[in-house]
């Protein structure tokens, strides 16, 4: 009788096997039909995914606003609204911040792109025949700088301007203006979740406790708020950061002369938020555009400044921005950026950093664990 159930359990863990073998084999064999349907499910969920990042990003100012209300408010109607009207507030400035933007920065910039676009080839001439009246033995025409002016040459900033190219940018902005309902959705959640935040993390806290034993729900709680405290000082640093190096480059330009100043300025701040290399890339770009236009004297002068001000905010500013949030090595923050940029871009580039702080705190406390669970073993047998 126990041979004949033991064959059974036999022949039915088999089976099981052979059923997610044809399983596994189903899913593989109709993997774009798959594809699709993730596709178009995260499609739904982004509205979702974009409430929560938005959330995410005002929540620390959100918070220290609803403080101030409770703090210096007397009436009774303020200090129990102060969430909604922290909110309020938050989402008031953000609003002001962006139209002043698009009022006075976005006309600068892009009266400045197209400006370069349509007078490109004008300064390409005119650093032609700069360099082909210096000297012969003159270093600025060795074949190295030759071959940057001819690469200069080859790009056709025109193209990106075409009739053709516009029709694709108005097909896009119409693309994008069905997309201002799912805007709204993601405003409106990222209001309910900021509103909602005590509850929701109550909620979590209490699944977790229900699901993990004691010591792994410490343990998730514990990694959680300080992975939250690495991504948030991150990315909230690095954004007020890059605005930071932007409006002082674009001044510090402004002041030198250079032509393009706060389109040189805005890229810089962009490419701020990359560690290390967006600071070089942006260097780089910016020295060509200011040779082009205001010749090799100014362009020196400019690359010279605008690295000080680098130096100023890699040592003094950024760090006071961001704490000791990431405690990691240079080293390791090339090798992140690389990896970030070779699999997944700029967004790659941007996000490796903390995924890599986070990943070094958790092998870091393993290791310690380890250790420490060793020494006590040893302290053990020497008893």
């Amino acid at each position: 009788m126990e041979n004949n159930k033991k064959k059974i359990t036999k022949w039915f863990y088999w089976f099981l096997f052979a059923v997610a073998v044809i399983i596994v084999y189903k899913i593989i064999d109709n993997f774009s039909g798959i594809g699709n349907w993730i596709k178009n499910f995260l499609d739904v969920l982004m509205p979702f995914i974009i409430g929560l990042l938005i959330a995410y990003l005002l929540y620390i100012p959100s918070r220290k606003i609803e403080g101030i209300y409770k703090k210096c408010s007397k009436v009774k109607f303020i200090k129990k609204r102060a969430r909604g009207l922290s909110i309020f507030t938050v989402y008031l400035i953000v609003i002001v911040v962006l139209i002043i933007s698009f009022i006075y920065l976005l006309p600068i910039l892009s009266s400045s792109i197209i400006d370069l676009v349509n007078n490109i080839q004008g300064y390409y001439n005119s650093l032609v025949n700069n360099i082909n009246s210096l000297p012969e033995d003159s270093i600025l025409k060795n074949e190295v700088v030759l071959d940057v002016v001819n690469s200069v040459k080859n790009i056709d900033l025109k193209q990106y301007f075409n009739l053709d190219r516009l029709a694709d940018y108005a097909k896009g902005v119409i693309s994008v203006a069905g997309k201002v309902l799912d805007f709204f959705v993601a405003i409106i959640v990222s209001v309910y979740l900021l509103l909602q935040r005590k509850q929701i993390l109550e909620f979590i806290k209490k699944f977790c406790r229900a699901v993990f034993k004691e010591r792994t729900y410490r343990n998730l709680g514990k990694y959680f708020d300080r992975t939250n405290n690495i991504f948030f000082n991150f990315l909230a640093g690095q954004l007020l950061d890059g605005i930071i190096i932007g409006i002082i480059t674009s001044i510090a330009m402004s002041i030198m002369g250079v032509k393009y100043a706060v389109l040189l300025g805005f890229m810089i701040g962009i490419f701020n938020l990359i560690p290390y290399f967006g600071a070089i890339i942006a260097v780089i770009i910016a020295a060509l555009i200011t040779l082009l236009t205001g010749g090799l004297w100014q362009a020196v002068l400019m690359v010279i400044v605008v690295t000080i001000l680098q130096q100023i905010d890699a040592n003094i500013i950024n760090p006071k921005i961001l704490g000791n949030s990431l405690k990691i090595s240079p080293l390791l923050v090339i090798f992140a950026v690389s990896v970030g940029e070779a699999y997944f871009g700029f967004w790659g580039m941007f996000l490796s950093v903390p995924i890599i702080a986070v990943l070094k705190l958790l092998i870091c406390d393993y290791i310690e664990f380890k250790n420490n669970e060793k020494t006590e073993k040893d302290k053990k047998r020497i008893k």
